[in-house]
């Protein structure tokens, strides 16, 4: 198999070329209406920020989106208007960046996530709900691995991990490793499906018109985990988000149930 291929989304989706100007667009747009607290610091580096979006009344607790770009690429900032339908429906949302590979690995990433999301835990009372896409959906569902268990993990009662990598074993083989670094050692122990299943509650999200490999590494932790694998037909690996922006979506009502 080309696992090059096998894991490119631009190429396989028509007009791509115009989407990330659109997240841009939309993030910013959304940044200038929602009451939002932006650029905070979970750490000293220069990525290891979040953005904080309230909702008008208190919170019922705090919802973390972990963006994606395989570890290499994207913003928080490109995402804030996915934040819309959590903050409809009374909860604060997170959005923190990090650093990308190759400055870093891709077990220092995990680290810096598990870091804001306990720093973000400190400012916003209540339970919590972590939730990411693709590298980010990875980042999602290794907050649930044991051994990175924290005093915030008795207020997590959900995960979702939309469209995630959970298998970094065939990234060995791609182009890409040449930025992540990865050995077969790392690949395993940063993969959430040789992870235990969790004894939370998990939902994993992916569309039906993605590339088959994230459909496949999708189920393979459902089965693992023994938890749901919603396959939303007619969605790619980007538009499979659009749900979170609506507050009645199944997508954004399974996150918060």
């Amino acid at each position: 198999m080309d696992f090059d291929d096998a894991f490119a989304n631009m190429a396989h989706i028509p007009g791509s070329d115009a989407l990330p100007a659109q997240w841009a667009r939309d993030g910013a747009a959304f940044r200038e209406t929602a009451s939002c607290l932006l650029d905070l610091a979970y750490g000293t580096g220069e990525r290891e920020r979040y953005d904080l979006f309230l909702p008008a009344r208190l919170a019922k607790g705090a919802v973390i989106f972990v963006h994606g770009g395989y570890w290499r690429s994207s913003d928080r900032s490109d995402w804030s208007y996915l934040a819309a339908g959590a903050v409809a429906q009374g909860w604060a949302v997170a959005m923190p960046s990090y650093d990308l590979c190759p400055k870093v690995g891709i077990d220092d990433i995990t680290r810096q996530i598990h870091r804001a999301i306990g720093v973000i835990a400190e400012r916003v009372p209540g339970p919590l709900r972590i939730t990411g896409h693709s590298a980010g959906g990875h980042l999602a569902a290794r907050m649930l691995d044991p051994d990175l268990r924290a005093t915030w993990h008795d207020r997590l009662e959900r995960v979702m991990p939309i469209s995630a990598v959970t298998d970094l074993e065939p990234l060995l083989q791609t182009q890409m490793n040449a930025d992540f670094g990865l050995d077969l050692a790392t690949a395993r122990a940063e993969s959430p499906v040789r992870q235990p299943a969790p004894d939370k509650a998990v939902t994993i999200c992916v569309g039906g018109n993605e590339r088959p490999v994230f459909v496949q590494q999708s189920q393979a932790l459902a089965a693992a985990w023994d938890c749901a694998c919603v396959v939303e037909q007619g969605r790619h690996h980007f538009d499979v988000l659009d749900g979170l922006r609506d507050p009645d979506h199944p997508m954004t009502r399974a996150l918060l149930a």
